[in-house]
């Protein structure tokens, strides 16, 4: 079967201070070794040049940790790096992730020359109060410059990510940070409500966050504003101008391939047998930078049948305008008909729509999704 695009996500793993509800892989230092971890990102890299088998890369996506915190020069160095080793198309998107505390107007410009297409800002609030409530480091005026850097730099794409439901925030707190944020005029918009995650400080010591009704005010009443406001939403939290869907993630939830380097970064890659591979890198940036060539996974497995089914489903699901069964077929390499048995109960329970060649969620089902999503894991427990 023929090979889905391919994407590369690239993990740095460094912040100035730990978010209290921050899960991902990141880890605090006043000092970042840039030039050997670039090297070892490289390295990398090279070990996995197996896994592109003719392919360019269309989207290259650099996460965190806070990326921004590294220098321009450093960053030009790795996009370098890069292109020496991999082609890129000729209609690359290449995002990195930037926080309003390590904004500076030159560091974007060089950002931006290193070929840097695309920026996401961590703003998260406009709110001063909510801001330290969640532990950031930036202030509202500091997130607003951040946004005034990355025009003045010439993205003219670029993401403002917000979250909701925070800590005493009521449903008019929640409207003002979107208008906020819309005033703005960016492209691109992720929007989505603070969860508490196990292995948090919030897990510790659970703030205090709105009840149910008032979450569910406070995302209707987002998702009505964001619409008349031009930001169509594709997926769960995306919402976009039109032409500026975020292609790296979409490529995740069309179930795309996509390369992970960097200190636990994770990768998704399917062979020409049609089997398809899981893997992830060494976690600590340490172990990482000391890792030997070839030595730079932790963990790798070929995902079985019931595990694709799920994991397809999953990401697919996310979308507003679903998947087609013919992209199942392809995108897993199994026949359509396993999946008509959940197909034929969720639909009898008003949680999906599937018409013609068509699935995806109801109202309902989008409000319940990891309860539809769970029932195609069944066969992998």
């Amino acid at each position: 079967m023929p090979l889905p695009p391919l994407g590369l996500y690239i993990h740095l793993p460094w912040c100035e201070r730990k978010c209290p509800y921050c899960d991902f892989n990141s880890h605090e230092s006043s000092h970042i070794p840039q030039t050997q971890y670039i090297h070892a990102l490289l390295q990398d890299l090279q070990d996995d040049l197996h896994f592109l088998q003719g392919r360019a890369i269309e989207t290259l996506f650099i996460g965190g940790g806070t990326p921004s915190l590294f220098s321009g020069s450093a960053i030009k160095q790795l996009l370098q790096g890069i292109a020496e080793r991999v082609p890129f198309a000729p209609t690359l998107e290449a995002t990195m992730e930037a926080n309003p505390g390590s904004a500076e107007a030159d560091k974007f410009a060089a950002f931006r020359d290193a070929g840097i297409t695309r920026l996401s800002i961590g703003i998260q609030s406009f709110n001063d109060t909510h801001l330290q409530a969640l532990g950031r480091i930036h202030t509202s005026d500091q997130a607003h410059a951040a946004i005034e850097y990355a025009r003045s730099a010439n993205f003219d794409s670029f993401n403002l990510d917000l979250m909701h439901g925070l800590p005493g925030q009521t449903a008019l707190a929640a409207e003002a940070d979107l208008l906020a944020a819309i005033a703005c005029k960016p492209a691109h918009l992720s929007w989505y409500q603070l969860t508490i995650e196990q292995n948090t400080v919030f897990h510790k010591r659970p703030p205090l966050l709105p009840v149910e009704d008032e979450l569910a005010d406070i995302q209707e009443g987002g998702e009505q504003l964001l619409a008349s406001n031009g930001y169509a939403q594709y997926e769960v939290s995306a919402y976009s101008k039109p032409g500026f869907n975020c292609r790296h993630n979409t490529n995740y939830w069309s179930f795309g391939d996509y390369l992970g380097i960097g200190a636990g970064a994770h990768g998704k890659i399917t062979n020409t047998d049609g089997s398809i591979q899981r893997f992830a890198k060494r976690r600590q940036p340490q172990d990482y930078m000391a890792a030997e060539p070839g030595n730079f996974i932790s963990t790798g497995r070929t995902l079985e049948q019931g595990e694709l089914t799920g994991e397809f489903m999953m990401n697919a699901l996310r979308l507003n305008d679903g998947f087609t069964l013919s992209r199942f077929v392809s995108a897993t390499g199994l026949d359509a008909s396993v999946l008509t048995p959940q197909l034929e109960l969720l639909q009898q329970r008003g949680l999906l729509n599937c018409e013609r060649d068509i699935v995806k969620t109801t109202d309902l089902g989008r409000r319940f999704l990891d309860s539809v999503v769970a029932e195609f894991f069944a066969d992998a427990l």
